[in-house]
């Protein structure tokens, strides 16, 4: 909003006047101030919070063009809960807090109608000065007196924004109305800021067709006419701004910002000030501050942060060891905003505290690489220096705090020194850690600033040539991968010099490196897709070059989205293709890209189609033997979608794939985010498993890598030299009592308590844009996980293991153990005002939690093939799985942290019903509370799943609305009455030798030829699992499989039977399987002869027929929840399938598959009384 120019012409009586406004120096203006803002779902019966800031404003001259603001009578006040039932508050202490600060002089500068620069006193809070240029804001618009209607780009609170007038006269009052509306959503120079959304690219197509943050503001004046110019007598802004997860209408959370100004009088000044020292604080758009600090969901006083640290810290340790960790989530946000307020010498003195304790220590490392800028940097750096830290600590810490910490020049330039200190390099996995977090922190950084600059990523490229001048393999890769995740434009040149065909210099390199060159375009290709295209095209046209090369440039080609022209180019090249792997990868490619239903890929299914169908008559009839690529996606109207990819590289001389690549991507409004990618590379098949001792120990046996949010983040090589390694420290026989394995058993022997914990920040991310008031609202998500695993062990193995692990398998092994893993996941969403003085909006809580308790003995004989595992019977109620998710209005301040207000959106009522309440016609409000149990009397055990629901009565009409509710669904293990007391519950397994099982077979073929029908056979396994007790027989079941195998046939029976007094009930399974039939037959009850079940599936193929294949389902009595089935012509109807009746018989069930037609296929089902229903 640029300017205050007021030119308003009135004539009365003749007399003619100047109406340019001025605010007059030699005047005193005194105006009302009224600001509101409420967010919520503007829905009846939801609840939503806000808060009102009242005060009187007075504006003096100082001299022509520096003006005086003063603030006075302040109030403050709060609203929590459902519009109508509450509304605001005040609050004294946030009134007086929020006072010492606003009532402090603020000097601008006024000129030619514009606000210029706002001074202030150095203690005035940057969230203060902001409120200021809130007010200040009614003053600077722009009126042209020649015309009616104009627009006009303006700069104002928002930014530098695209603003529509329309102006209106009454000369009869002498007034001008003036109406203004600002398009805040497509500001070029808007007051935004983002963080932590650098991995998720930009989607332009998606975007085209729908955003998630809508908002616009509308200003109206009321100007008079005096004899000194224009004057503004009252003057409203009423913002909007519409929150949405999906591309829904209705259901969203909004924002209405309100602000008022009034004219109370206008008094000539008096001509003496005193204003003391201010210090300027900018122009009128909006500053960001403070707000970046303040993490949303939690408000607390920041002050002396340190022993608020050591305390919370010291009860996460004993509070999370030996219980679950459902209640530590809050504790560790605090946490993390605490030592994001700590000062360096704060982290110094905390670690000086907490260091020498094991719980502590590991608590504060994987805290403390939440402090998001230079100060952490610092503080490892020290650590490494040191020697304070372990490898393995230092390869943690070094990870999450270079990929959580701010992208900006200084960070970046700090963080080059890891890559020189000896102790990085001293650590192969701290090494490549340091390397690739390094590089995911240079393409955070041209995410933000462009052009990014050269000096960013010329320690990488130092690496990269360093490795090429000395032929260094492992240097070469790495450095490749680092440059690969920060996608520098700078880095194309480097990366040319390891492609063969490129590189006016060609060097003579392995495969690995320029594959590994070859993927690290894959950023590039989004940043330059033009230059990538023809390098990935020359790589791709180069038949001299490996297929595996070859075919990971035609993965980075398609990432470019080449044009139709260009693909029909590869078309052509793949018409002449001689190598049927490369050609049988590209063609599956591209045909499974045209299927492509995404926005950003759009234009390229549709080349992708017509080059389908060029190719399709050479290379449709290769099969999965070969290279392959799959790539399925699906997207939707919300805007919203998923893409999975899948890669498999094969050799000509193996069947099976050398290479596996696989990732998921997730399609959310506007964004791509590259969720996970993995991949594995096993050159172990291209030789003999014996021979794998001979293998160059320079090319790696298995290599893998692993991806998150499209970057490295983790790679590993396996060679010949790793493998000796290990088998060196599995050999008890290496350096006797210095062997690892000889340690870790004596340990168990001894008895071994092991605890761990992680606290993982796992997603934070926060759009944070200026109100009309002054104030930030702001979208945030965070995503935290907690994992805690606490256990003791104790072993006894007799004899005791000599020589090779492998005498474990022929030893009497008892295991005696206890614990528990807890897992915490919680999500958090916020969508509000958040400042370091108040934060008030609507927050939602996910919540879910995983706690496995156990205790159990395991006794293990080898030799017998015998496993005996006691576990003891559940005491009391284990909440194994539970999760909880609401909506709530939240209300915050600082005056009063104690007393932070919650409601849930949709409170909770009496009228809450025990079952679900499809009510009346005039209600739709929807409640739930159910719960099931399993109860197993044998066991003593029940599994209960309890669910409860709360939803507004807006479902129906919108969706969004699911998300607004309680919800909450646990599962449980509870201990049942029994008639005897259980002290535990045994589970046996055994298995017959191997030797005497294969002389009863051959001993039972010969029976059976003899046709003696007197034949017994041992079962292959059996397994028991039995309630024990002292004072009565075992009960439970036992379970035995039988094989009979034969010519052309494999018979396997089955068969379980419950154990107890007067038990009689059994189950007995025979498959017969051969190559046309497989065939499972049921029979269970009392002695097995109560119900009976068949299944035969066949495969059919007679020589004037079409291969068939055909299964049935015969029985003769069931169960009546088995004879059930009464519907399926509704359901056929519904998927779009033809039913006509039949005569069918009345215990069958079929169904045959059949091919019709070269791509097509026809499907029969046969039903009882039913008919038969045909799919064609």
């Amino acid at each position: 909003m640029q300017g205050l120019l007021l030119c308003l012409l009135f004539s009365l009586g003749g007399k003619s006047k100047s109406h340019r406004y001025e605010l007059n120096h030699k005047k005193t203006y005194e105006y009302k101030y009224v600001g509101t803002i409420t967010i919520g779902h503007d829905m009846p019966d939801l609840a939503e919070s806000g808060v009102k800031l009242l005060c009187n404003v007075q504006i003096e001259g100082v001299s022509p063009q520096t003006f005086l603001l003063q603030v006075s009578n302040v109030a403050f006040q709060e609203q929590n809960g459902v519009p109508g039932n509450s509304g605001f508050t005040s609050s004294p202490k946030m009134s007086k807090k929020l006072s010492d600060e606003i009532t402090k002089p603020f000097v601008f500068e006024y000129m030619n109608g514009r606000v210029g620069d706002i001074k202030a006193a150095t203690e005035v809070s940057d969230t203060v000065v902001n409120i200021v240029r809130g007010i200040l804001g009614f003053f600077q618009v722009t009126i042209k007196s020649t015309q009616r209607v104009y627009e006009l780009e303006e700069s104002g609170i928002h930014g530098l924004c695209q603003s529509n007038y329309i102006a209106e006269e009454d000369e009869h009052e002498q007034t001008l109305t003036l109406h203004r509306v600002v398009d805040v959503t497509n500001c070029r120079q808007k007051a935004a800021v983002t963080v932590g959304l650098a991995l998720a690219s930009e989607n332009e197509p998606s975007k085209q067709r729908g955003d998630n943050i809508v908002a616009m503001v509308k200003y109206m004046y009321t100007v008079k006419s005096t004899s000194d110019g224009g004057l503004i007598t009252m003057s409203r802004a009423e913002e909007k701004h519409h929150l949405s997860t999906l591309n829904v209408k209705g259901g969203n959370s909004k924002l209405l910002a309100i602000k008022e100004i009034t004219l109370l009088k206008v008094l000539d000044s008096e001509g003496t000030h005193t204003i003391g020292p201010v210090q300027s604080r900018g122009n009128i758009i909006y500053k960001f501050g403070n707000e970046l600090k303040q993490i949303p969901i939690v408000m607390m006083n920041l002050e002396n942060p340190v022993p608020k640290i050591v305390d919370l810290i010291k009860r996460l340790a004993e509070t999370n060891t030996n219980k679950e960790l459902s209640g530590a989530s809050t504790d560790v946000i605090e946490v993390f905003q605490l030592m994001r307020s700590a000062s360096l010498e704060d982290l110094e003195t905390l670690w000086r505290q907490l260091s020498d304790n094991q719980e502590h220590r590991r608590w504060f490392l994987d805290c403390v690489v939440e402090v998001d800028d230079e100060r952490v940097i610092k503080f490892l750096e020290r650590r490494f220096q040191n020697g304070d830290v372990t490898a393995n600590e230092a390869t943690q810490a070094l990870l999450l705090a270079l990929n959580h910490l701010k992208s900006e020049l200084g960070t970046v330039d700090r963080s080059k020194g890891f890559l020189h200190m000896p102790f990085v390099k001293s650590n192969q996995l701290l090494w490549n850690t340091a390397v690739l977090s390094y590089g995911s922190l240079v393409y955070r950084l041209c995410e933000k600033i462009q052009p990014c600059p050269v000096t960013a990523v010329q320690p990488l490229l130092d690496i990269a040539n360093n490795g090429l001048m000395n032929k260094n393999e492992e240097a070469m890769v790495l450095a490749l991968k680092a440059l690969g995740n920060a996608g520098h434009p700078s880095g194309l040149k480097t990366v040319i010099k390891f492609l063969p065909g490129i590189s006016a210099n060609a060097v003579d390199l392995p495969t690995r490196v320029i594959s590994t060159a070859v993927d690290s375009l894959r950023h590039l290709a989004r940043r330059d897709p033009h230059s990538v295209q023809d390098i990935a095209l020359s790589l791709f046209v180069q038949k001299t070059l490996p297929a595996e090369v070859r075919m990971l440039a035609c993965m980075i080609l398609f990432k470019t989205r080449p044009p139709v022209a260009l693909v029909s180019t590869i078309s052509a090249v793949l018409l002449e293709e001689t190598d049927l792997q490369f050609a049988s990868f590209s063609y599956s490619l591209i045909k499974s890209l045209s299927n492509s239903r995404t926005p950003d890929n759009h234009h390229l299914s549709t080349a992708c189609n017509i080059a389908t169908k060029i190719l399709a008559p050479k290379l449709e009839r290769l099969s999965y033997f070969t290279s392959m690529a799959w790539h399925t996606d699906w997207f939707n109207t919300f805007l919203a979608g998923v893409t999975n990819e899948l890669y498999m590289l094969k050799n000509a001389a193996d069947s099976m794939p050398t290479t596996i690549i696989g990732k998921g991507k997730f399609h959310i409004i506007g964004r791509i985010i590259e969720m996970l990618e993995v991949m594995a590379v096993n050159n172990l098949l291209n030789i003999q498993l014996a021979d794998w001792q001979s293998f160059p120990n320079s090319k790696p046996l298995f290599s893998g890598y692993a991806r998150v949010y499209g970057q490295e983040v983790f790679f590993s090589d396996v060679n010949k030299e790793v493998l000796q390694q290990v088998f060196k420290a599995i050999d008890l026989n290496e350096g006797k009592d210095e062997s690892p394995l000889r340690k870790f058993l004596k340990g168990l022997e001894e008895g071994a308590l092991w605890h761990w914990t992680k606290p993982y920040l796992a997603y934070e991310t926060r759009f944070i844009q200026a109100t009309c008031l002054g104030l930030p609202v702001e979208i945030s998500k965070y995503y935290l996980a907690l994992t805690a695993v606490t256990a003791n062990v104790k072993a006894q193995i007799t004899p005791p293991v000599q020589q090779h692990v492998m005498e474990l398998f022929t030893s009497e092994v008892s295991l005696e153990t206890n614990g528990h893993i807890s897992i915490t996941k919680d999500i958090f969403a916020f969508h509000g005002i958040n400042t370091e003085l108040f934060q008030f909006g609507s927050e939602l809580k996910c919540k879910a939690n995983v706690n496995i308790p156990w205790k159990f003995m395991l006794n293990m004989n080898g030799r017998e093939k015998k496993f005996e595992l006691d576990i003891s019977p559940y005491t009391d109620v284990t909440e194994v799985f539970s999760f909880t998710s609401d909506v709530y209005a939240v209300s915050r301040n600082i005056a009063e942290p104690s007393f932070a207000k919650r409601t849930p959106i949709i409170p909770i009522t009496a009228e809450s019903l025990d079952v679900i309440s499809a009510a009346t016609e005039g209600s739709q409000d929807f409640h739930l509370t159910s719960q099931f149990c399993a109860e197993s009397s044998k066991y003593g055990t029940a599994i209960c799943m309890e669910a409860q629901a709360r939803r507004a009565h807006f479902f129906d009409e919108y969706p969004l609305s699911c998300l607004a509710g309680y919800s909450h669904v646990a599962i449980q293990l509870k201990p049942v009455e029994t008639k005897r007391p259980i002290e535990k519950i045994q589970i046996q397994i055994s298995a017959g030798p191997t030797k005497t099982l294969l002389n009863q077979i051959v001993s039972l073929v010969r029976k059976l030829i003899k046709r003696n029908s007197e034949v017994i056979i041992n079962p292959v396994v059996v397994m028991k699992a039995l309630a024990l007790s002292d004072a009565a027989k075992p009960e439970g079941f036992t379970a035995a499989v039988y094989s009979l195998p034969a010519a052309q046939k494999d018979n396997i029976q089955f068969i379980v039977s419950e154990v107890g007094e007067d038990a009689n009930w059994k189950m007995c399974t025979e498959t017969i399987n051969t190559f046309v039939l497989n065939q499972v037959h049921f029979r269970w009850g009392a002695e097995c002869q109560s119900y009976e079940l068949t299944v035969n599936v066949a495969r059919i193929q007679e020589p004037s027929s079409k291969p068939t294949l055909s299964a049935k389902v015969n029985w003769g009595n069931l169960p009546m929840y088995m004879n059930n089935f009464e519907l399926l012509p509704f359901y056929s109807y519904l998927i779009g399938l033809h039913s006509q009746p039949d005569a069918n018989p009345d215990h069958e069930f079929s169904a045959k598959v059949f091919n019709a037609l070269p791509n097509t296929g026809d499907i029969i089902i046969k039903t009882p009384k039913v008919g038969d229903t045909d799919l064609r």
